[in-house]
């Protein structure tokens, strides 16, 4: 019995096998950024990395093609899956052996969410982060990160909502819930 992240991985060297077979192809960008924008987030599967934002450039080197990647946070326990979908996407669209590199810095910022991701996280009940405006503050001594504005429900549109919890289902998120239609929901937190 093999584990989903073991499925994937065999598939992606399956992918990467046939395209050496086929003696590889070198994609022009708008092909590879239209493969990258194929790959889903693992643990929000309606946005792509790049809707995310986390990929930060793809350029071709004497060595072959490089795709530099920032993770959401730098513990984030997506990144191998995310690294895997990237080599799956590229082997598909041809590209043997691609690089991928991770960059920490500058860190990842919710800034970097495409306006189409913003839409896509509500319509999926998570409600997105807010504008630059809305940056995380620490109040007192406490660590504990608070909005400035009102997180708005992404199931009625009320601002009447309340933290619960500061880690939802992701360490990325919030758990609230909303005072008007009683509904818990995740807040994808800004920084």
């Amino acid at each position: 019995m093999t584990t989903p992240e073991q499925d994937a991985l065999a598939a992606t060297t399956v992918r990467a096998d046939r395209a050496a077979e086929q003696g590889g192809t070198r994609p022009t960008q708008d092909a590879i950024w239209d493969a990258l924008a194929k790959v889903p987030d693992p643990e929000i599967p309606v946005v792509s990395i790049v809707e995310l934002g986390i990929v930060r450039g793809v350029e071709w080197t004497a060595a072959g093609l490089e795709v530099r990647v920032t993770p959401t946070y730098s513990g984030c326990p997506a990144t191998g899956l995310i690294v895997d979908g990237i080599h799956a996407a590229l082997a598909d669209a041809g590209v043997v052996d691609a690089k991928v590199s991770t960059v920490l810095s500058p860190p990842w910022t919710t800034d970097w969410l495409a306006p189409e991701a913003r839409a896509k996280l509500a319509g999926f009940g998570i409600a997105p982060p807010g504008p630059a405006a809305s940056r995380i503050e620490v109040s007192g001594i406490s660590a504990l990160r608070r909005a400035r504005e009102p997180v708005r429900c992404p199931r009625c549109g009320s601002t009447q909502t309340a933290l619960l919890a500061q880690f939802g289902s992701t360490a990325c998120k919030a758990l609230y819930r909303c005072e008007s239609c009683r509904e818990p929901f995740d807040y994808f937190k800004p920084h």
